[in-house]
Order: structure tokens, then sequence, then C-alpha cells
């Protein structure tokens, strides 16, 4: 998400043969299924978490997860072209148990020519890396194309321009023998004006975990409502779904929402959360993430967290 401008939508409501699907796929998850009380087994195994600018230090991912009450196994950050990789950053997170997950985008690039090649030079270079670190990276490229509010997302650029660049950089990668990296393709969760999201699949080939970005920004949200229509579209890809930046903002009702998303992410067997822990402060769309800042939200955080996630010491690669 970082600092961008939201269609003023909600989320549309789900159609009946939407509902079919999730009651289908995930009986335990359907909407109107009441989430109280212990769930059967607890899938959820990563907490992550975005902090704001450049990752110079770890010490913001460090003081997250004392909030949390849960160490972080997951460090992400948003990576512009042509950034390199950060070594120093991965090699730290490593050591405080966490694997490095890194967003690519292509800020200032051309997504027809990284199809085309034009920056493997670039592709590379990161790949060696990333190989010589050694341990295992998430990566994402172009997150969230299915939407409009990036230049390489929909209305911007074709989806079959986005799956061949998908698949040439995934091609580049493995072809520098990194062969230590979780590919994520990361879609926004469905929106009113969002793309279908079949469009932009490169193939379960190109792809080990699906990524879904999406919020609770009013109280009338729930799980269902921001992810589940979702969730049931990418079921027949067959990959693991991570919530790869999700938060709930104050207007929602931060501590009984905060309960409801980690209810909501066992119920559907998701591999876990990524949270978007930054202050914004412009409106509806854009409120402050955190939860350090109420003690009310800080309390349920480690309450769930405690409740609903099944911790994995790392991260395996395809």
């Amino acid at each position: 998400m970082r600092i961008r401008l939201l269609l003023l939508a909600g989320v549309a409501a789900a159609t009946i043969a939407v509902l079919v699907v999730i009651s289908r796929a995930f009986p335990s998850a359907a909407p109107g299924h009441r989430l109280a009380g212990p769930l059967p087994a607890r899938t959820a195994h990563y907490l992550g978490v975005y902090e704001k600018g450049e990752p110079g230090s770890y010490r913001p991912i460090g003081r997250f997860g004392q909030v949390a009450g849960s160490q972080v196994n997951l460090a992400g950050y948003f990576s512009g072209w042509p950034e390199t990789f950060k070594p120093l950053f991965a090699r730290t997170a490593l050591a405080h148990g966490a694997a490095t997950l890194v967003q690519m985008d292509p800020t200032d690039a051309s997504v027809a020519k990284i199809a085309a090649g034009d920056y493997d030079d670039y592709l590379r270079s990161y790949a060696d890396a990333v190989r010589a670190f050694g341990h295992p990276v998430v990566i994402g490229f172009g997150h969230e194309m299915n939407a409009t509010w990036y230049s390489w997302g929909y209305g911007h650029v074709p989806p079959r321009t986005f799956v061949a660049a998908w698949r040439h950089l995934v091609t580049v990668f493995r072809q520098q023998g990194a062969d230590n990296v979780t590919w994520l393709w990361t879609i926004q969760a469905d929106i009113k004006g969002s793309g279908q999201v079949k469009q932009w699949w490169p193939g379960g080939r190109y792809v080990t975990w699906i990524g879904i970005d999406g919020y609770y920004y009013l109280r009338s949200d729930t799980f269902a409502t921001v992810f589940g229509a979702t969730i049931a579209q990418v079921a027949a890809f067959r990959k693991p779904v991570l919530l790869s930046e999700t938060a709930v903002g104050p207007l929602a009702g931060q501590p009984d929402k905060i309960t409801d998303l980690f209810r909501g992410m066992a119920a559907y067997r998701t591999l876990g959360l990524v949270w978007f822990d930054i202050t914004q402060d412009q409106g509806v769309y854009h409120q402050d993430w955190r939860v350090e800042d109420s003690p009310a939200a800080e309390r349920s955080f480690r309450a769930a967290a405690r409740r609903y996630l099944a911790r994995r010491p790392e991260v395996t690669s395809q």
C-alpha cells in the first residue's frame, strides 16, 4: 500500500456464487460463521511487519515484536527499481530469527522491457546477491498489480505483459542459481474497480505463495468482507496464502477487529500475516495503522497472536 491514492470505494458485496465457493472450500470460515471458540488447528506460522523507510536499522522491527508479544519471523521492505538487495539487513533479520521479505517494484522501469530482457544485468546482479546470502528470502514483484494506483497495475500495463515480466524475472533468478527464493505473487484484495486476478496469474511453476493485501478501514469490515471473496478466487491456484500486507485502522475499532483478523487468518488456514506498522493520518484509507499508541489494541494483538499463531522457524523456498 505505502502512500497511495485509494479509490473511494468499499469492498463489493460477495455474490451468492462466491459465498458458496467459500463455504465449500473453507466451511469453518464461511460468512456468517461464528469464529468464537477454539479452532481445530493453528496453521498460521508467520508474523511479519513493514516499518517506515529504508531498512537501515532492525530496531523498529524489534520494537514491534516486543509490542506484539511475539517474535517477528518475516521482516519486510519495499525495493524500488533499480535498488540492490540489502544483505546487511537480511543478515540482521536472520540473526533475529526472521526471513527477509522484499517487494521489488518497477517504479521507474518499463514492465515490457523487463519482459524483453533489457534489465537482465540488474536482475542477474540482484539474483547473485540473494544467492550469496544463502538463506531463504521471500521476493514479490509489482505488488497489487490488479489495482489501478501503481504504474505497473491495472489500466497501465496489460496483464499479459506483466505476466511475461514476472516469468522472466523468476527465470533469470533460477538461471543464476538463486534457489533460496520463495516467490510471493501479491494481489490487492478484491475491491470495486480492480481487475480479475486470474488475468495476472503467471502459473504455478512461477509462484510459491500467493499474497493478498487488504485492510480494515471501517467498523463494518470483517475478514470475510475484506479477504473472503479473494481467497475463494485464488483457491483454484492451489498455493498457500499469506496476508502479505494488512492492518486494522482506529476507525474500524482496532481491538475487536484485530481479533477478527487473527481469527479469520486461522479459520481460512492462511500462512500468517504481515502488519503494515506505519502512520499515515491522511483520511479513512490512510489511517494510523500502528498498535503501539493504543494500549487496548496492543493487548488485543498480543492475545490474538498468542492464541492463533503456531510458529515455524524458517521459510522454505521452492
